[in-house]
């Protein structure tokens, strides 16, 4: 489930009775590759991670982001289920493969029985990024055709997804569109997940305005969609 968030609990509580569940646990994001495992008892506060984990007994879980991939990923046969958050500081960690390899190492759970959800993030089309975006993704070892493919020369619209008005009219020098998605979706391939199994909304947060929250378009005045999913046996 995505949607815009407000500040407080009490949205938050709104979202996990949506879901059926009466106990969800958000992260404290900080733009790294750390996992968290949801406990049967909520913490006080929210734990420090981009990745969060949760067992059949526990609760509904949820990442937010501003522009950032939302990432869900739920095990067809254990029923458990996983929670990621990956700008581009997380893909270049390799936030996604992360996700599927700690939910082997936490549930047993084999990448061929895992389905994926990559919620609306900013794309290609509207996101512009300097020389030291590409270079990081160089310097973890990325190859040079997968790079090829995930930044562009030009922007890259589609018919649902205009360029976000005041572009530069010629890239900058060094510069280019980077497509989180496409990575994204390597990086769950790459670890096994069948490509047949994983679904992404190819919905760009900065091009919808009247319905989807961008930090790119709207700097401080950006809101957050919120990515939330809950195990098979939590549902009431």
């Amino acid at each position: 489930m995505l949607g815009a968030t407000r500040s407080g609990e009490e949205p938050w509580q709104q979202l996990a009775s949506a879901l059926g569940a009466d106990r969800l646990l958000r992260l404290r994001q900080v733009h790294r590759a750390g996992v968290v495992q949801a406990g049967a008892a909520l913490p006080p506060e929210p734990p420090e991670g981009d990745i969060v984990l949760a067992g059949c007994d526990g609760p509904a879980i949820a990442v937010q982001g501003a522009d950032c991939v939302p990432l869900l990923v739920a095990d067809a046969r254990r029923g458990v289920v996983a929670a990621a958050h990956a700008g581009w500081r997380g893909l270049v960690q390799r936030v996604p493969r992360e996700t599927v390899e700690a939910m082997g190492r936490t549930f047993g759970s084999k990448p061929e029985d895992l389905i994926a959800a990559i919620g609306p993030s900013i794309g290609a089309c509207c996101y512009e990024v300097g020389p030291d975006v590409r270079a990081a993704f160089a310097e973890a070892g990325f190859p040079e055709h997968q790079r090829a493919a995930w930044f562009h020369a030009v922007p890259q619209p589609t018919p649902r997804n205009r360029s976000l008005a005041g572009l530069p009219p010629e890239t900058r020098a060094g510069h280019a569109y980077f497509d989180g998605w496409s990575s994204a979706t390597a990086q769950l391939e790459r670890s096994g997940v069948p490509r047949a199994s994983i679904f992404c909304a190819g919905l760009c947060t900065a091009s919808h305005p009247e319905w989807l929250c961008s930090y790119r378009r709207d700097q401080s005045y950006a809101g957050r969609i919120a990515g939330a999913i809950v195990p098979r046996a939590s549902v009431r």
